[in-house]
């Protein structure tokens, strides 16, 4: 069940596009479109910011700088520290 609201203002010609679209699609109301538009593009935006892709080459590198590491240095175990307190994941 939503609990919060949100207000924008619409070109009457975009709106007009949106409903549409929302009737296309089957879905009951312009509201029910723009929540699932919403939706829809924030996961892929996470998504995008939440992965890393990197070529086989890139990748190896990586593993060859992993392999080659002695350990967390004490700036990184600050780091680590200091977004766990707060609360950072």
């Amino acid at each position: 069940m939503a609990t919060t609201r949100i207000n924008l203002r619409l070109d009457a010609e975009i709106k007009a596009k949106a409903k549409k679209a929302a009737a296309l699609l089957g879905m009951s109301s312009l509201t029910e479109y723009v929540v699932h538009l919403i939706n829809q593009d924030a996961n892929q935006v996470l998504d995008q910011y939440h992965q890393l892709s990197l070529t086989n080459h890139e990748f190896d590198h990586f593993i060859q700088a992993c392999k080659q590491s002695q350990g967390p240095n004490q700036a990184l175990k600050d780091a680590a520290a200091f977004t766990q307190q707060q609360g950072i994941d």
